[in-house]
């Protein structure tokens, strides 16, 4: 049975694919708005500049034939995906008026929730120009956000963003502050850099598998009542095969503020909050492809 229609910002990408897949599979009818078309068509692609406002308006409201029923939700992944790959500008204004269109036009045609890909990388510590070390382990949704570059302050600017159409329309926003995603196929790649985990230290060793994300993002619009939210969304365990007490202890030792133990391989990235407002819960696993 057909549950509704959602729309996928970003689903030619590397996670917007699977969480138009994911939708798909449980029931859902999708269109996908991108500025490229997918390399497997899983479902409608509109072409939209999100930069310009009235094509994201049109094509959240736009005819398509038989496909009649209204968007009654939005997931908007699209974005300049990290910092310095465009000049900075460029990054900022893509990622922050891409959102800010979203959600005016959600806001314009009365649709009542969108989830929104904010990062990990909003806290400041992957892209600083000096390493700092976090406040306090594990980092929560409390943690300040002290981002240096762009991308990281377009991801601040756009939660900020999500708040203020709560405010004004009582529209449901979820941030996702997402640890460094990855697909199955990137698995070996990065257990192969096991013996080197300094080079992960600015992402705290956060992963969260796609498949992971995308029942994420299905839960967060199926849920009512969320209001604004930021939540994390890392996997329980690190991308490091050394405990996290010696990880914390090598390379992290300025910190001395622990809120919980950092048992076994356990996560710097608390996504206790994600598991309790959504039931949401990791299925995916780096260790299932790696010896320990």
């Amino acid at each position: 049975m057909n549950k509704g229609k959602i729309a996928v910002t970003g689903g030619s990408g590397k996670a917007g694919k699977w969480i138009v897949r994911e939708l798909i599979d449980h029931g859902y009818e999708v269109v996908n708005l991108d500025s490229k078309l997918p390399e497997e068509s899983l479902c409608r692609t509109i072409l939209t500049d999100l930069t310009d406002a009235g094509q994201v308006h049109n094509a959240l409201s736009s005819f398509g034939g038989r496909d009649r029923r209204p968007v009654e939700a939005v997931i908007h992944f699209a974005a300049i995906p990290q910092a310095f790959t465009h000049p900075n500008d460029v990054v900022f204004r893509t990622n922050v008026m891409s959102t800010y269109n979203i959600l005016e036009a959600c806001a314009n045609l009365t649709i009542r929730k969108a989830v929104l890909a904010s990062s990990e990388s909003s806290y400041g510590i992957c892209f600083a120009s000096e390493f700092f070390e976090p406040r306090y382990l594990p980092v929560d949704e409390e943690h300040p956000q002290l981002p240096e570059d762009s991308y990281g302050l377009s991801k601040v600017v756009n939660e900020q963003t999500g708040e203020t159409f709560h405010r004004r329309t009582g529209m449901q926003v979820v941030s996702f502050r997402l640890g460094n995603i990855l697909e199955p196929s990137d698995y070996e790649r990065v257990i192969g850099g096991f013996d080197k985990p300094e080079q992960r230290r600015g992402i705290l060793w956060s992963y969260i598998d796609v498949r992971d994300v995308a029942s994420a993002c299905r839960l967060a619009i199926e849920k009512e009542g969320l209001g604004a939210q930021a939540l994390i969304l890392a996997a329980d365990d690190t991308s490091s095969n050394l405990p996290t007490e010696e990880l914390a202890a090598r390379y992290l030792p300025g910190v001395k503020e622990f809120r919980q133990r950092l048992d076994g391989r356990s996560s710097f990235l608390s996504n206790e909050k994600a598991k309790q407002l959504l039931g949401w819960r990791q299925q995916h696993y780096l260790q299932d492809g790696a010896e320990f």
